[in-house]
This record gives C-alpha cells, structure tokens and sequence, in this order.
C-alpha cells in the first residue's frame, strides 16, 4: 500500500560525498535509469494505497480528502526525490539513492496521516515494516540506528502523550474488503523483500565467484611471460625455491637446465624481430608439448630459458634435454623462412644438498657456456 517500494535499490555506503566527476558516462547513465525504475514503482506503490484509502472513503469510513491527499502527498513526495535524481543532485554522494532521507521522509509521511486518519491507523503502521524491511537491504548499521531512533521518536508522542484510537475498522463488508486489500498488499510487498534479498545473495555470491575467476586469471597472467606463454621469470624462479625446498625435504633429487637458443641474434637481424618472436612462441610450444606435466618451464630472460626438472637425476636430466635438443633441430623451421634452422644448447646441473639457488643456477650457466663453447647444438652437464 505503500511507498517502501522507493528503497529498492537505495544502495547505503554512508552518506558520504562523492566525485561525480569521477564516474564515467555509461555509470552515470545506469544510475539514473536504476532511479527512474525505482520512482516510477514508488508511484505505482501510492497508486495502490490511494486505491484502498479510497475504498475506506468510498465505505465512509474516512473522509474522501484522505485518499487524494495521500496519493498526492507521495506523488509530491517521489516528485521531489526525482527532480534532485534528475539534476544529478545524487551522484554527489556514494548512496545515490538517498536512501536514508527517504526513509525518514516516508516514515513521516505514514505517522502523519496516522494522527490524520487513526480509525485506519493499521495500514500507515503497517507500512513501517516494510520501509525498514526494503532499507535493511542496504542501509549500514550506523543509518539503520539513526532511522529506528526518528522513528522511535515520532511514534513515542503518537502512542504515549495523546489518546487518538488506532483502529482497524471491520464493521461493515467493504471495510473488510479494504482491510484485505491492505493486508494482501502488505504481505505481497513483504514477499517481495524477501524475493529481492534472495536475488541480492545470489548476485552477490555469483559476483564472489566471478570476482575469485578474475582474480586467478590475473594471478596466472602476471606469472606468464606475455609473448611465449611461459612462467615469467619472477615466476619460474619462485617455481625453483620450490623445489629446492621439496628435494631438501625429501631428499629426491632434483635438475635443471638454461636452454639458449643458438645465434638467435642473426635470426632477429636477418628475418626481423617479428620472426624471431614466432620462433621464440614455437619454440617454447614444443617444450611444453615433449615435457612431463611435473616439469617447470619459464623464460629466463631474452632468448634464455630455465627448465625444472623434479625428480630427475643427473643422467636422466641430460637424457631428457638431448631428446628435446634433437626435437627442436628436426622440426621444420623453412616453414618462417627458408633455409632457416634453430637449434639449442642447454647446461644441465642437479641439486646439492649444501648449495643456495644462485649457486645452482651459476652451475647450470656454467655448463651453458661449456655447451656453447664446443660449438653449439648438444647439452653439458655440470
């Protein structure tokens, strides 16, 4: 019967003043047209309560200036709050619904017409329960006290320090139609909260788990090196700590490599950068196709690249590497440019118990270069 349809929506984040400047168009847009569809169901909400007050009149129960005053006052009501949402008055404060002022002004509005009309009192009480109903939904805990505390304050005098009779006129058939009316509507409104706060939960939960997907795809892209697709280096290197850390534990053995790939320099100078980075994406390609799913693989930096070997002994390791070395030697790299071949050279170094990262790291650049100072193409171990 009432307009506590005009909470929905009123998004509480404190009264606080906000840049409206700061917003984007598109945000700005959707704010508005979220308050038009929250005035125009405000309206519609008078409308039906004008139409029950109107039967009470039409029973004589009321006089007929309460009905048109009542849709005329929310009409004037909805009107105003529109007009300040129409002139951008909202956007200046992060609850761009007013919601609070629009509870206090509602909760006015129904005592008022409670003192006006009394021998129909249950129906402007009734309407209380639902303004708080609909601004509970959004309101912090700060505006919900100060809401209940006017509210306390206007009832008390009402209830206290007069004694105008609240009634619920049932006396005749149509005050008993009327009386239904208000009740159905006000169990229907009711419904409706609690539809709307379900739907809220739902949002709100399929939101956190969009959110937690966005979040792991912006984990999982800043570990990746943006041309090739391989852990960056930030990322294989904490990869590395841990595994050290694992074959510490355990005791398992643990390898690595630092694959370079040969004169790759004279590849970018004679076919272009744009070439040797197609390269660089079907080479690292070609790794992950023929590596096991245990192993860890990144760029190191430039045309380097650092393979992790979990559980991987010395000869095992430099098996594993030449098998790869040979793979990326066959493959048809005329397909770029013709008569074009890459190759790769790779140090091999496995883990010693007394040893930090960088010292194994220096072991494995050191076979590196052993592999690339007895001509390039084959694997040293360190």
């Amino acid at each position: 019967m009432s307009s506590a349809t005009s909470l929905f929506e009123g998004q509480v984040t404190g009264g606080t003043r906000a840049c409206v400047g700061m917003l984007p168009p598109d945000v700005l847009r959707l704010r508005a047209s979220r308050r038009r569809q929250m005035y125009a169901a405000q309206v519609v909400s008078y409308s039906l309560g004008g139409l029950v007050l109107l039967i009470y009149a039409w029973a004589g129960t009321v006089p007929i200036t309460i009905p048109s005053s009542y849709f005329l006052c929310g009409l004037t009501l909805t009107g105003f709050f529109a007009a300040l949402s129409e002139t951008n008055v909202n956007d200046r404060f992060e609850d761009h619904y007013l919601t609070i002022f629009q509870i206090a002004c509602n909760v006015a509005l129904q005592l008022g017409f409670l003192v006006a009309a009394p021998e129909i009192g249950f129906a402007f009480l009734s309407v209380l329960f639902l303004v708080f109903g609909f601004g509970a939904l959004r309101m912090t805990s700060w505006q919900a006290a100060i809401a209940w505390t006017l509210t306390t304050l206007g009832l008390v005098p009402i209830f206290l320090f007069t004694n105008i009779p609240i009634e619920l006129p049932v006396s005749t058939p149509l005050e008993r139609l009327a009386a239904m009316l208000a009740f159905v509507l006000t169990i229907g409104q009711c419904a409706f909260v609690g539809l709307y706060g379900s739907s809220m939960r739902k949002m709100l939960l399929r939101r956190g788990i969009e959110l937690k997907a966005a979040n792991k795809r912006i984990e999982e892209l800043a570990e990746l090196d943006e041309l090739t697709g391989a852990s960056n280096r930030r990322c294989i290197m904490r990869m590395l700590d841990e595994e050290i850390g694992r074959a510490r534990r355990t005791g398992a053995p643990c390898s690595i490599a630092l694959i370079d790939l040969d004169w790759f320099k004279r590849i970018n100078d004679a076919y272009g950068h744009p070439t040797g980075d197609e390269v660089l994406r079907t080479f690292a390609i070609t790794m992950f196709a023929n590596i096991r799913p245990i192993d860890k693989f990144g760029r190191y930096g430039g045309e380097e690249f650092l393979l992790i070997l979990p559980d991987a002994p010395p000869h095992g390791a430099c098996r594993m590497l030449d098998r790869l070395r040979a793979i990326i030697a066959d493959l048809d790299w005329s397909a770029f440019s013709p008569g074009m071949r890459v190759t790769i050279s790779a140090g091999v170094a496995t883990f010693r118990a007394d040893e930090n990262p960088d010292a194994f790291l220096a072991r494995a650049d050191s076979a590196l270069y052993t592999a690339k100072a007895q001509g390039r193409n084959r694997i040293a171990s360190a």
